[in-house]
C-alpha cells in the first residue's frame, strides 16, 4: 500500500482487526520512509446485481444512493455512525447473497425497510412514507397500527 502523504512503497501493518460484523478488515498502518500512520479498510469486492426501476429501465446498483436514502430515514435518531454502517452491510449482504443477476428496485426497498423495521421504527416508518407513497395522516396511522401490533409495548422506567 502506498503511503498516502510521501507516496513510499513501504508501508508496515501495525494493527488488524475486524469492523462492521465481521465484513471488513480495518488495517492501522505506518510508513517506513515519512513515519506517517494511517488507517485502511478492506473489504471483498462482490459484484452487486444490476437494478431494474419500476419502469422497466435497467441500472447498475447504487450504493451510496441506497445509503443516502437510509440515512435521510435516520437522520436525527439515536443510532451512532457504527450501527449505521452495520444495519446497511446487513442490507448489501442480503443483497449480494441472493444470487441474481438482477434485482428489482422493489424487493431492494423491502430489503430497506425490513432492515430499518429491526433498529428503529421512526425510521421505518419515515422511510416506509415516501416508499410507499403515503398521501394522507390515514397512510401513516395504518402503518404506526400494525407497527404496534408487531411489536408490544415495552414499559419503560422513568428516572
Amino acid at each position: 500500500m502506498y503511503c498516502p502523504f510521501c507516496q513510499a512503497e513501504d508501508t508496515k501493518v501495525i494493527d488488524s482487526r475486524l469492523v462492521a460484523d465481521g465484513s471488513q478488515t480495518r488495517r492501522r498502518r505506518s510508513c517506513e520512509v515519512c513515519g506517517s500512520r494511517f488507517t485502511t479498510f478492506e473489504t471483498a469486492d462482490l459484484a452487486l446485481p444490476r437494478v431494474i426501476k419500476s419502469n422497466g429501465e435497467r441500472q447498475p446498483f447504487n450504493g451510496s444512493k441506497l445509503k443516502k436514502g437510509m440515512l435521510r430515514a435516520l437522520e436525527k435518531r439515536p443510532l451512532s455512525a457504527e450501527e449505521i454502517d452495520t444495519v446497511f452491510g446487513k442490507i448489501l449482504k442480503k443483497i449480494r447473497t441472493s444470487g441474481v443477476r438482477e434485482i428489482k428496485s422493489i424487493e431492494i426497498g423491502e430489503i430497506m425497510m425490513g432492515a430499518l423495521k429491526e433498529v428503529d421504527s421512526v425510521a421505518y416508518v419515515r422511510f416506509a412514507s415516501v416508499y410507499r407513497d403515503f398521501q394522507d395522516i390515514k397512510d401513516f396511522s395504518e402503518e404506526i397500527n400494525s407497527l404496534s401490533k408487531e411489536r408490544p409495548k415495552s414499559k419503560k422506567s422513568k428516572k
